[in-house]
């Protein structure tokens, strides 16, 4: 392995390099980006970075070379294991390691940990929630045994965890904003346009207390609820989250959680994108101000009778890259026609009385043959789910907004006008006439005079803060919550939080070429079998990931023997030293 230095017009950057040799031609590829040279005389605290490179590429190479030898290990068929000694070991955790060291994790630990009084390790207590969080979703106490199967042992106890839970709870803010500040040196942060939305979370409890109240449940479960509110940056990372009480209205979280990320990330020039739910009114006048503008939602059904009457209108409709107009009633239903997106804008004019200044919104409205014929085939499937529910009356007393039962009525009066026994169930035609009325429009309010195609691409990007949420309740098992102290619930939903930043970055690492489940998979099963003195034998499957995965981290384990002295290094290595 040698040193490459990568001059650019700003900085230097520094690579670990190695020569190969690929269909009889010879190569070289990167072992490891080290870095630019600010970044390692910061990090590491030289002041000759390419020194410092060097030595380290010359130790590389010595743990390389140590490495390559042959060992016999002596098995005895007639000894049997020592009791309660562990031999299997979790590797996966290295990879995930590796960015949590990048991002500064344990300085930030190191400054909370200075800031109250108490003797536990705070960072290692933090790692494994957040390791165990992605790998091993469980409770508190379930995650210190699962800690037990990492090569690097816990130096903890069980009572640690819920004291250090109420530490980071307080000081969840200046992590948070920490977190934003060391994640630019890992990665690109693309701030310009910010996603936010809400969900919620539920207690397997029936008592309402502190955060834990009854509200709107997004699963539609009878049980108390906190509501968390999520930022997200353009490239899909997690940017800052808030946790409020389960009754709280969803539109009342979106601005203090935004003044804290102008105040603590110094962030002052972004677009806002929400769905209709967080659009409220004052929410948009907020981010007309300043270099904050907005991207929201609108129903068309919510319009005024004017202005729905203009979005419905099959007339005037454009298209990107033509200068005509286009009547969409006329469109055939063809393949070509499905891909295309056909747009028309409308300038709403407002004042801002409370600042005195223009609230002028541009509503921009577009319609899809193809998004046309996916709400008509769901809704197709609902009215069949409809026509079978009447053979159940007892069931249809009650529904949600798009519930399948919406589309019957019930009557308790004959078509003679008496007076019926039992009530008179019917499918609700008109309803349905009236939905298919909306079918293929969508539309977005924004106060920006922008391409219309450019502000519909922004709001479509909307659907990875839905795929984030989705990561956390299922691969992360966020909930239930079994925490009681509302503290403590707040520092669930910052390990949840940062396992979640953790695995996006791993995902852009890996240039999003691998699904959730494979990769937490991937990680959770690659097992170490310890050989005593000798090291650590691999006892899972290498495969196109594993191989991923080791070059984007830059070390190996997948060699059929690593050393205890190598896996010393590799440990090392995840952590900067």
């Amino acid at each position: 392995m040698r040193l490459k230095i990568s001059p650019s017009k700003n900085a230097k950057s520094f690579y670990v390099i190695r020569s190969i040799r690929r269909e009889g031609k010879n190569s070289s590829e990167i072992v490891e980006k080290l870095g630019t040279e600010k970044y390692i005389k910061e990090t590491y605290g030289v002041d000759d970075a390419e020194a410092w490179a060097r030595a380290y590429i010359e130790k590389l190479n010595q743990d390389e070379a140590n490495k390559n030898h042959k060992v016999l290990i002596p098995f005895a068929t007639d000894t049997r294991i020592p009791v309660g000694k562990q031999f299997s070991f979790n590797a996966g955790y290295l990879f995930l390691q590796k960015i949590y060291y990048q991002l500064g994790l344990p300085s930030i630990c190191r400054k909370v940990t200075k800031n109250h009084s108490f003797d536990y390790d705070l960072n290692s207590i933090l790692s494994r929630l957040v390791y165990g969080r992605i790998l091993y979703p469980s409770s508190k106490l379930s995650c210190m045994e699962q800690s037990k199967s990492l090569i690097e042992q816990p130096n903890f106890e069980l009572h640690h965890i819920y004291r250090a839970l109420s530490v980071l709870a307080e000081d969840s803010d200046y992590v948070q904003a920490q977190l934003y500040k060391n994640s630019k040196k890992v990665l690109k942060r693309s701030t310009g346009v910010l996603y936010y939305d809400c969900t919620n979370y539920f207690f397997e409890i029936e008592q309402e207390a502190g955060l834990k109240q009854y509200g709107p449940s997004k699963e539609h479960r009878p049980n108390p609820i906190v509501q968390m509110g999520l930022f997200m940056d353009k490239s899909g990372i997690p940017l800052a989250f808030c946790i409020n009480k389960g009754n709280q209205n969803e539109q009342l979280s979106l601005k203090p959680l935004e003044q804290q990320i102008l105040r603590d990330f110094e962030l002052s020039k972004f677009i806002v994108c929400t769905d209709a739910g967080l659009s409220s009114e004052a929410n948009r006048k907020f981010n007309n101000y300043g270099e904050r503008s907005f991207i929201t939602t609108q129903s068309i059904k919510k319009l005024k009778d004017e202005t729905k009457v203009w979005a419905l209108d099959p007339t005037g409709w454009s298209l990107e890259g033509s200068d005509e107009t286009f009547d969409i009633s006329k469109l055939e239903d063809t393949p070509e026609n499905r891909k295309k997106l056909f747009y028309k804008q409308k300038w709403i004019e407002s004042w801002d009385e409370e600042r005195d200044i223009a609230f002028d919104q541009n509503l921009i409205v577009t319609y899809s043959l193809k998004y046309k014929l996916y709400q008509q085939t769901i809704r197709n499937h609902q009215v069949e789910r409809a026509i079978k529910a009447m053979q159940k009356p007892s069931s249809l007393d009650k529904h949600s907004q798009t519930d399948a039962k919406r589309f019957i009525t019930k009557t308790n009066v004959t078509n003679d006008g008496e007076i019926a026994e039992n009530k008179v169930y019917q499918l609700n035609t008109e309803a349905i006439q009236e939905e298919a009325k909306y079918d293929g429009f969508y539309a977005v309010c924004t106060n920006l005079d922008d391409d219309p195609w450019d502000i519909a691409k922004i709001n479509h990007d909307r659907w990875q803060i839905e795929e984030s949420f989705r990561i956390m309740k299922s691969e992360f098992s966020a909930r239930p919550v079994y925490l009681q102290r509302d503290d403590r619930i707040e520092a669930h939903f910052l390990t949840c939080f940062i396992a979640l930043l953790l695995y996006r970055i791993l995902e852009k690492q890996l240039d999003e070429k691998y699904t959730c489940d494979e990769i937490i998979e991937t990680l959770k099963n690659m097992n170490m079998t310890s050989v005593g003195n000798e090291g650590y034998i691999p006892a899972y499957t290498r495969t196109e990931i594993t191989d991923e995965l080791h070059k984007n981290a830059g070390f190996h384990t997948d060699y059929e023997l690593t050393t205890q002295k190598a896996m010393a290094g590799i440990i090392r290595r995840t952590k900067g030293l």
